[in-house]
């Protein structure tokens, strides 16, 4: 016979049934404080969540359409109407090219005369909306990372919480034992579980979403500078002409 069998034999031999971990009798248990750190970390974990799933939906979505738009821009020789049908949805490659057309337009206004100045103006305005893109696009990441950074911060908060109370009940005993502080302790813990339950999650998806919006940033950079030495060669063959 195992010794886990023993255990149980001889616990239903005394009339004691084998307990397990009973998460909502912990919870309604516990203090009001770890309650409410509890439920604050239950709700930071869906908000994660849900978060996660609508970056992961976002990000698909736009690098499905931004790669769509960059085939057709290469070939396209009506761009007024490309950006304008691209531009109502939300592509950072559309809005880069955009930038980089609208400075492009105004710069021949002048008739080119400073073409240093120029090519100089069309490369900020690129790399202006670039920049514009990034922060965009990472704008939910801020959360995560808070997230990831302060969740078992509050969980150990809510435990230590806990556990004090726990030891502030042996005060009221004559005689301290493992079960008078054992329900306390293990009620104060799971506020500890709940913090790692939003933080892991969040420290995942913000670690592979950053690296995701590093990527598709990349991508734009690097259709920036070809865009703008396209502009730069128009530029350059209609002084010529």
């Amino acid at each position: 016979m195992t010794s886990i069998s023993f255990l149980s034999a001889a616990a239903a031999a005394g009339g004691i049934a084998p307990t397990r971990l009973d998460p909502l009798r912990l919870f309604l248990d516990a203090d009001i404080v770890v309650q409410a750190v509890i439920v604050g970390l239950l709700l930071a974990s869906i908000w994660v969540w849900s978060l996660i799933i609508g970056f992961s939906l976002r990000m698909a979505n736009l690098r499905r359409k931004a790669n769509r738009f960059e085939d057709d821009f290469w070939t396209q020789h009506d761009l007024d109407a490309l950006l304008d049908t691209r531009r109502r949805r939300e592509i950072p490659s559309a809005r880069v090219a955009a930038a980089g057309l609208a400075e492009y337009r105004s710069s021949q206004k002048t008739g080119m005369r400073d073409r240093d100045g120029a090519r100089l103006r069309i490369a900020q305005a690129l790399e202006g909306q670039v920049a514009q893109e990034a922060d965009r696009l990472a704008e939910r990441l801020g959360f995560l990372a808070t997230t990831g950074a302060v969740a078992p911060f509050v969980g150990l908060f809510g435990t230590v919480w806990g556990i004090m109370n726990s030891f502030r009940a042996l005060a009221h005993v004559s005689q301290a034992t493992l079960a008078v502080v054992a329900p306390g302790i293990a009620e104060a813990l799971i506020a500890t579980a709940m913090g790692l339950l939003a933080a892991i999650p969040a420290v995942v998806a913000y670690n592979r979403y950053a690296a995701s919006t590093d990527a598709m940033i990349g991508e734009c950079e690097l259709f920036a500078e070809e865009f703008s030495s396209v502009l730069h060669r128009q530029a350059h063959s209609r002084r010529e002409h």
